[in-house]
């Protein structure tokens, strides 16, 4: 009997194009909490920290502002991290906690979803 591995989203492996440089990378905060992986869409709050985006949240992470460059371990303690914010084209197959919505949220900064 053989042992199956499932392989998860590679750092930026979501991105099918960006700008030319690093126009389309910012660093971030990202707050406390469980590990999200390469593609998770994220949601700035009030702070300016970014959390996992949530369509029913009501702290500033319910509008998809960006998409997590680069996997995170999960931390008692906020983390720095890399987004895509601008100007890119993404993958939906790759993308973690997205819906219609973030489409449409994320379409405002220039990040295209792609099916």
């Amino acid at each position: 009997m053989s042992t199956i591995y499932t392989q998860g989203v590679q750092t930026g492996e979501f991105l099918l194009s960006e700008g030319q440089g690093r126009i389309s990378r910012e660093p971030i905060i990202v707050e406390a909490g469980d590990a999200l992986p390469a593609g998770q869409i994220l949601g700035t709050l009030g702070t300016g920290k970014y959390a996992p985006y949530d369509n029913a949240a009501n702290t500033g992470a319910e509008v998809a502002s960006a998409v997590l460059y680069g996997p995170l371990a999960a931390s008692s303690a906020d983390r720095p991290a890399v987004a895509i914010v601008r100007l890119a084209e993404v993958a939906e197959a790759l993308l973690t906690g997205f819906d219609a919505g973030a489409r449409n949220d994320l379409a405002e900064q220039f990040v295209i979803v792609r099916p």
